[in-house]
């Protein structure tokens, strides 16, 4: 008999920045005793190679090299890029900027989900979020959930990250940020952002996370009986 296919095991955590995908993820994994998988944090780690490269953004090519020889780690909330910590590093601006013109590229986003199937697989499932998870990386995940928030309460706890991070930041500035990213992550051709068909949509502007995170569990417990 062949082992189970480590994907029934996943919940695909889908949705624009500031909608509470990391802490709502975090949540679960904490809740089912699964690993957690930030597939953005894969992407800014690439982008960040790619700056330091001084890759030409709009080459795919040029950027795909980047990421096939990029050493890139996310394990337990650290991020390291050929071996060294950059969890803070690409999370600046200046990462921040330029990750949506470096994940637009089908070569780049080929090398990365290929990584995160490989991720699933060792550490048998987890709970991955990203952009694309529940259409493209794991289209047969059990539970796919797109969260959504208001524009105002998404600028604001990115407000609240940047100035954790003693970034300084207008809470305007931040709102026109995420708009471009929105529109940058919808529009592109390969993988856009937007929600599976079979997917849970979440507000998640005026609930908490532990609310969140339980209707999520309840839905992926049911969901293990019946299979």
């Amino acid at each position: 008999m062949s082992a189970p296919d480590a994907s029934t095991r996943v919940i695909a955590v889908d949705g624009p920045s500031g909608s509470g995908k990391s802490t709502v993820a975090r949540g679960l994994a904490d809740a089912l005793d699964l690993d957690v998988l930030d597939t953005g944090a894969m992407y800014r780690a690439v982008t960040l190679a790619a700056l330091r490269a001084r890759a030409p953004l709009g080459d795919e090519d040029a950027c795909a090299k980047v990421a096939r020889n990029a050493q890139v780690e996310v394990e337990g909330g650290v991020t390291k890029l050929d071996g060294r910590d950059v969890s803070d590093e690409i999370r600046g601006p200046e990462v921040t900027a330029a990750v949506s013109f470096v994940s637009a590229h089908p070569a780049v986003r080929k090398v990365l989900v290929d990584r995160q199937r490989d991720w699933v697989k060792r550490h048998d499932g987890g709970v991955v979020e990203g952009r694309d998870i529940g259409t493209v990386v794991f289209p047969a995940a059990p539970v796919k959930v797109f969260l959504t928030a208001s524009d105002d309460e998404r600028a604001r706890r990115r407000q609240r990250d940047e100035t954790a991070a003693a970034r300084d930041v207008d809470v305007d500035a931040v709102r026109e940020a995420l708009a471009r990213r929105d529109h940058l992550d919808s529009s592109r051709a390969t993988s856009p952002l937007r929600m599976a068909d079979d997917a849970m949509e979440i507000d998640t502007t005026k609930r908490s996370v532990g609310d969140v995170v339980e209707e999520i569990v309840q839905r992926f417990r049911s969901g293990t009986k019946e299979a």
